[in-house]
């Protein structure tokens, strides 16, 4: 998934498409001065970034860093809850926030590199 950043603002890069395994996922941490890390998750050529944060109390949703999918890769999983996450849209499916989602963050890839806005978790 390719969301464009508006012209007007400010981005900043993540990696490279290929930093994360086809099927992978992969955190990052905040952007300076910010408290939020992101989390993207590779499928293909498409590429979905959100908030590293579950809606249910706001933890990260990695124990182990860049754990993120469910062990066949077909879900995103809260390590505190084990809320389970639909990878396109974020959309809990099962556990103490059914029915939220996951915050995304808009994307550019550029020449196979990934951008966020600058403030992407703040």
């Amino acid at each position: 998934m390719e969301t464009l950043i508006p012209a007007s603002g400010a981005s900043r890069m993540l990696c490279r498409v290929t930093d994360i395994p086809d099927g992978g996922a992969k955190g990052f941490p905040p952007a300076p001065g910010g408290f939020t890390g992101l989390l993207a998750v590779r499928q293909g050529e498409a590429v979905f970034v959100y908030v590293n944060a579950c809606p249910h109390i706001g933890t990260p949703l990695d124990w182990i860093p860049d754990r993120f999918l469910s062990a066949d890769g077909t879900r995103i999983i809260c390590a505190t809850h084990g809320a389970e996450f639909q990878i396109a849209d974020g959309l809990c499916t099962r556990g103490p926030c059914h029915g939220d989602r996951l915050e995304p963050v808009m994307t550019e890839i550029k020449d196979g590199t990934i951008f966020v806005p600058e403030d992407a978790g703040l």
